[in-house]
């Protein structure tokens, strides 16, 4: 057993605060911008509530963070009442927020100076992954360290992989994206090529789906996309922001990514449909508007 802090619990923090308690049995203090979900969430699991992110790590072996990009997450740790103002030598902050590499190098220098250490760990999987604890973390830090803290992390995951030092994590995630932006977009004109050509999409998947264009989209998406229903998981806002982390990394970096800039003005598309909150599937949504 450990002595853990989370801080945020949104969507995905929630249940992943819950493994750690549950499946980890560690011992674990919350900490939420809204008070109230964080003295939900200590109800119902029976760990602690702290009132800010310095409160909550005061004293921890393990701090963990998934919050919503790159400013938040400076707000939790280098900010005012920021967990960096209380973190104790040799503590492992571990964060799964979906960030840039950049602010994960930022952080990692950060806790170093503090004499702690930082692992950048994004993580796949979506609600349902951290529901059933089941996600993959992808991680960037020094491998000593990551040895430490892979025990714990696998209380909500079924595959933890170091990637390199600090930031790798963060690449590897964008590379993600980049793969699953792309995937969808093959999938939605699929569907809406069959449609148009009135073909059973049903029985076209059911054909295809066992062949080379199989995917993990087209497995658990393709019945809510043929019928035109679009809350199912990551949302669309979400999905650009991600995509404008790996674009600014790609403009950085040299990489030629036309696909996925193309890709994210059809997400531009669909928010101007309204779809802000649709699940990313809802790319079909827009060729069939």
């Amino acid at each position: 057993m450990a002595k853990v802090a989370f801080l945020g619990l949104g969507v995905m923090g929630y249940p992943m605060a819950g493994h750690l308690k549950l499946r980890g049995g560690h011992e674990v203090t919350v900490y939420n911008r809204t008070a109230a979900k964080a003295e939900r969430w200590a109800a119902e699991f029976g760990g602690r509530a702290a009132a800010t992110p310095a409160e909550a790590a005061k004293d921890q072996e393990f701090i963990f963070a998934c919050v919503g990009n790159d400013d938040d997450l400076r707000s939790v740790t280098t900010g005012d009442h920021g967990a960096f103002e209380t973190i104790g030598a040799g503590a492992i902050f571990i964060d799964n927020t979906t960030a840039s590499a950049e602010v994960a190098r930022e952080l990692d220098a950060a806790a170093r100076a503090k004499g702690a250490h930082f692992i950048d760990a994004p993580v796949s999987g979506g609600q349902a992954g951290a529901e059933n604890g089941v996600l993959t973390v992808m991680c960037g830090g020094d491998e000593e360290v990551f040895e430490k803290a892979k025990p714990v992390i696998e209380a909500y995951a079924r595959m933890v992989g170091l990637m390199g030092p600090a930031g790798s994590g963060q690449l590897t995630k964008m590379i993600n994206q980049i793969c699953i932006a792309g995937l969808v977009q093959g999938l939605a004109e699929g569907i809406h090529f069959g449609k148009k050509a009135g073909l059973d999409i049903e029985k076209v998947i059911e054909v295809i789906s066992k062949g080379a264009a199989g995917s993990w989209q087209m497995e658990n998406r393709h019945k809510t996309m043929n019928a035109g229903k679009y809350d199912f998981g990551f949302a669309v806002d979400w999905m650009r922001k991600d995509l404008d982390i790996v674009l600014a990394e790609a403009r950085r970096n040299g990489a030629k990514l036309p696909v996925t800039a193309l890709v994210d003005q059809f997400y531009a598309d669909v928010q101007a449909l309204g779809g802000n909150r649709w699940d990313t599937s809802s790319l079909l949504a827009r060729l069939e508007k």
